[in-house]
């Protein structure tokens, strides 16, 4: 490196290598004709205007854990699956970036039974932004987004793995401690307040993977 490059010096404006800020999505609904499934895959997902230094990020996190991100302990796990066996299974995440940020739920079902998944879905986020969330499901999201600060950096990968990440996202380098101790301090009203101010439930764009409708 040294011997091809050891003279060489950057000139210039440093490049804009972002994406700039995604628009508000339109709603629509797709279906990916696709013969070798029997069942359907959908994902329901839609931008936002977040980015990750936002400090709604972390309530929404929290929120998220409850709602989907937990699977089994989550509220999508036991109103679709465990109560009504309508998939087999079901899950959402935040994607937030510098720039951009995407919300979405994915799940997979026989195809007579996607509308009726997706109406469940779309109350469980609408319960999201009209009632506060339970004390025990709270304490149980708490729990469980602490547990993973440390098991994310059990390897020596992870670790690196950690500080790359937060320096492209321009965060600092103990974002993870300092996280901790927000998640701590949120309340079921935070929770609530971030997922009025952001999330969009009529909102969603539908793509659909699965056999061809008959």
């Amino acid at each position: 490196m040294k011997k091809n490059f050891g003279g060489w010096k950057a000139e210039g404006e440093k490049p804009n290598t972002l994406f700039p800020p995604a628009p508000t999505n339109s709603v629509s609904v797709t279906h990916v004709p696709d013969a070798s499934r029997v069942q359907d895959k959908i994902t329901l997902a839609e931008t936002l205007q977040l980015t990750r230094t936002n400090a709604d990020y972390y309530a929404l996190q929290l929120g998220n854990h409850v709602l989907g991100g937990g699977f089994y302990a989550t509220r999508l796990y036991r109103d679709l699956r465990e109560k009504n066996g309508l998939v087999y299974f079901v899950s959402s995440s935040f994607n937030i970036g510098l720039t951009r940020g995407v919300y979405q739920v994915a799940y997979a079902c026989d195809p007579p039974n996607v509308s009726r998944a997706r109406a469940m879905i779309l109350a469980d986020l609408k319960d999201m932004q009209t009632k506060n969330v339970t004390a025990n499901e709270l304490h149980q999201a708490k729990l469980m987004l602490l547990r993973d600060i440390p098991l994310a950096e059990e390897s020596v990968d992870g670790i690196a793995g950690g500080w790359l990440s937060r320096a492209a996202l321009d965060l600092p380098l103990d974002e993870p401690v300092r996280a901790g101790k927000i998640y701590v301090q949120l309340s079921a009203k935070d929770v609530k307040n971030a997922f009025t101010k952001w999330l969009r439930p009529d909102g969603l764009v539908q793509v659909t993977q699965g056999p061809v409708p008959k």
